[in-house]
């Protein structure tokens, strides 16, 4: 199983990575979920940790919808998030009519050169997820889809969850479950959606609070629930 956790600070992504986090997914802005995060930021944490880190692409909290200043923003971003090393990439793309924005989606993927990519939750805004899933499966880099099934959060979508992970496990890609998830119901949703990748934000912070550090305790406890499953798939 694999435990994906959101950091904002060097701090954060060492504390994940000592208590069991599989893999980080580096942000600014987490109450306006996930942006582009500072150069600095960026290769501290690559120095800090030896898990693989994933970082957002993300001009601005607006909409999905970008336009050409917009992608020329995160064309530079990726450009220069690729010169650091040893990175991975977060982003997604809407137009307006709510499809998969696939021409910006390739020209970003050409600018990525190889790295591994997390569609993110822009697809819970997709007009027809089964399409959306449909052409993201077109594109080997893209090997997972951060995704709530739609809904506010995961257990409220668990539904329409569990029959993507069904779709999605003849392709390359994977659904990582996240938003609104805690240790409390976790056996539960994993058991009744199949998923093998969860993502974890507030729920591991101190109190719960998206402004306050990862708390080792609630990773801890994540983690042990997540060994505990039997049947574990490959990550």
């Amino acid at each position: 199983m694999l435990l994906e956790v959101i950091a904002t600070t060097v701090s954060d992504a060492v504390i994940a990575e000592k208590n069991g986090a599989d893999r980080i997914e580096l942000i600014t802005g987490i109450r306006e979920g996930g942006l582009t995060p500072s150069l600095g930021l960026i290769e501290g944490v690559r120095e800090a940790v030896n898990l693989p880190v994933r970082v957002m692409v993300r001009p601005h909290a607006r909409s999905f919808r970008y336009d050409e200043p917009d992608a020329q923003t995160m064309l530079r971003d990726i450009r220069h998030i690729a010169a650091i090393g040893g990175l991975s990439l977060v982003m997604g793309m809407l137009r307006p009519d709510r499809t998969v924005d696939e021409e910006l989606l390739k020209r970003l993927l050409q600018a990525a050169d190889g790295m591994e990519v997390t569609f993110h939750r822009a697809f819970d805004e997709a007009e027809n997820q089964l399409a959306a899933l449909e052409i993201l499966s077109r594109y080997p880099q893209i090997t997972d889809i951060l995704t709530s099934g739609g809904r506010n959060t995961a257990p409220e979508g668990k539904g329409q969850i569990a029959l993507l992970e069904q779709l999605s496990s003849v392709s390359s890609v994977s659904i990582l479950a996240g938003s609104g998830l805690t240790a409390d119901g976790l056996s539960e949703f994993i058991t009744q959606t199949g998923v093998s990748r969860v993502h974890f934000g507030s729920a591991v912070r101190e109190d719960g609070d998206p402004l306050k550090p990862v708390d080792p305790v609630r990773v801890q406890s994540v983690r042990r629930i997540l060994n505990s499953l039997k049947g574990d798939r490959p990550i």
